[in-house]
């Protein structure tokens, strides 16, 4: 078996791929039928050589100054009109497996577990989309159009060859299988190749788009020439690879070319002596030659289709690995009910990364009343980030459990888990559109323009936005690139206000604000934090000065907690790295 597919063997992959084409079999069958009506234009054509010399030239039928033109005109037009339909036909069907392909990669790549995000292989990700999955169809269209159009050419003109002359047909058939021998050398490696460039692309694409995203970086920082090095490096590696596929694909032309011209050599050689014999006439010959011209193209693109089918493979084997990839578990079926809100409680919590030497988090318990504020400090990697990403099931204990209302979450499913929780983070995801659709996003209940006002009003942004001239309407630009820092982390504040989910995670929701901005979101948080469970990560001690619990982490293990006044007293932890801000403030 060809294990060199990430997503099963070689066979595997091409059912797979002609699995989704079949989905549209009758458009299928309709395009053949046209292609093979097509294709025996091919050697009419050809064959009207025969009557032409034979009877045209000496006189011998006058109707044929007019009956042939018109006969080759009526063959071009009919081709051109079924060539037409079949192409609109295969079309179609590519178009719309492209179509399927990507709403289940989509589909997939939202469901992945949160930690393939987390290995910042996004220009991979997105090269699987743009790249991989239109040359999947490109590719098995032309395979399509090949085999269908060019085999039922090549097939209708060896029958022609063989009712014109068996004997320099079977010259063909000795010499041309030459060519395929070696075509099947060069299609391993060219294999090999395309799934090398494939990678590099990626590479690629994402050398490129960190480039974009850290543009401010690089320049502070004089990151050209590392940037530069690096993107010229894999540019190098593309082009490298690039060249040794064209090439390998360069090379079979002319090698088939030669096998051809061997072949017309010792056909011609044959024909001439057949007609010094009268076993062959002008007519007959001229036209077996037409149709061997004309069988050479189809037999080169016939020969040349098992590069196009491994450049489709390797694509489809890339798109395929991500349609394949494993899903977040969601094995619990049950309904939080957000009127029963009772406690969240960590029993015993400990987590590992895979690969890691230690845990992360180590034997973690504390429980949270409802519509208490919970806050986690500690130094940086102290495990305050893993633990709240526990509560959405964003990551997983290896031991122990969360609970809520007394079942394990995980009994839970995921969007019922999910729907009773917000989430303001540090680094605010926001999406390309007006500041309506960004506040609602999500959210499908009462979105009216009043219920989105409230939200932005409680969030201290509803003055900001009045004062646009386009107001809700006023497009934000990509990841809300036209908005400041503090009016971004209120309009992500005003999102969670009116999605009023009854768990609220602040995560450094203000450690990236200047002060005046950090006091203008401290302010609508305080009014998202209200009647609502909330744990809150922060690195700013003054924010959290107010919860009603604080528990410190140090190398992933609780080791003070108390609230803020209790915390100072005991002269821990925690008050050693408050009096260190305070020093630095």
């Amino acid at each position: 078996m060809d294990n060199s597919f990430k997503s099963g063997s070689r066979k595997t992959v091409f059912r797979r791929i002609y699995a989704r084409v079949g989905d549209y079999w009758q458009a299928l069958i309709a395009a053949a039928v046209l292609v093979s009506v097509a294709a025996v234009t091919q050697p009419a054509l050809a064959y009207i050589m025969k009557p032409l010399l034979d009877e045209g030239f000496n006189g011998a039928k006058p109707h044929y100054i007019w009956s042939i033109p018109l006969t080759v005109i009526g063959l071009f037009l009919v081709r051109g009109i079924l060539n037409f339909l079949s192409d609109y036909l295969l079309a179609w069907i590519a178009n719309n497996v492209l179509l399927g392909i990507r709403k289940d990669m989509f589909e997939k790549l939202l469901g992945m577990p949160d930690a393939q995000f987390q290995k910042g292989d996004t220009g991979r990700l997105m090269n699987r989309f743009t790249i991989d999955a239109g040359n999947i169809t490109d590719y098995a269209t032309e395979v399509c159009i090949i085999l269908v159009r060019d085999g039922a050419v090549v097939i209708a003109l060896l029958a022609m060859l063989l009712y014109l002359s068996w004997q320099l047909t079977l010259i063909i058939f000795i010499i041309l299988p030459i060519s395929v021998i070696t075509t099947r050398i060069f299609v391993k490696r060219l294999r090999r190749i395309n799934m090398k460039t494939v990678d590099i692309n990626a590479d690629l694409t994402r050398v490129v788009k960190e480039s974009i995203e850290g543009q401010r970086v690089v320049k502070l920082f004089n990151g050209y020439r590392f940037e530069r090095d690096r993107f010229l490096s894999i540019n190098g590696s593309l082009r490298r690879f690039a060249m040794r596929s064209a090439i390998a694909s360069a090379a079979m032309t002319p090698i088939t070319q030669l096998s051809i011209a061997f072949a017309v050599g010792v056909v011609i050689a044959t024909a001439l002596y057949q007609g010094s014999t009268g076993a062959l006439t002008v007519g007959s010959f001229a036209a077996f030659l037409t149709a061997l011209a004309q069988i050479f193209d189809p037999v080169k693109r016939l020969t040349n289709v098992a590069a196009r089918m491994q450049k489709m493979l390797v694509a489809a084997d890339s798109v395929f690995t991500l349609i394949d990839s494993p899903q977040e578990k969601d094995q619990g079926g049950l309904k939080l009910d957000p009127a029963e809100r009772g406690p969240i409680s960590f029993e015993n919590v400990s987590f590992r990364f895979p690969d890691a030497g230690s845990d992360t988090l180590s034997d973690i318990s504390f429980t949270v009343n409802r519509g208490e504020t919970i806050a986690f400090v500690g130094r940086s990697g102290s495990g305050k980030t893993t633990l709240v990403n526990m509560i959405p099931r964003f990551v997983d204990p290896v031991s122990g459990q969360i609970t809520m209302n007394g079942r394990n979450i995980a009994d839970y499913s995921l969007e019922s888990l999910r729907s009773q929780l917000s989430l303001v983070s540090q680094s605010v995801v926001l999406f390309e559109g007006t500041m309506a659709q960004n506040v609602a996003y999500g959210f499908f209940g009462d979105t009216s323009e009043e219920r989105i006002r409230e939200a932005l009003a409680s969030a201290n942004l509803l003055d900001y936005v009045d004062s646009l001239p386009q107001g809700l309407e006023t497009p934000i630009g990509e990841n809300g690139a036209w908005l400041s820092g503090g009016q971004r982390q209120r309009l992500a504040i005003a999102r969670a206000l009116i999605k009023n989910a009854p768990i609220l995670i602040l995560d450094e929701a203000t450690s990236a604000l200047d002060n005046e901005s950090e006091r203008q979101v401290q302010a609508s948080l305080e009014t998202l934090m209200k009647g609502r469970t909330t744990f809150v990560i922060a690195h700013r001690l003054s924010t959290v000065q107010n919860a009603d619990r604080i528990l410190v982490l140090d190398r992933g293990r609780i080791v003070e907690q108390g609230n803020h006044t209790e915390l100072l007293k005991t002269d821990g932890l925690y008050a050693s790295l408050y009096q260190m801000q305070f020093r630095e403030d």
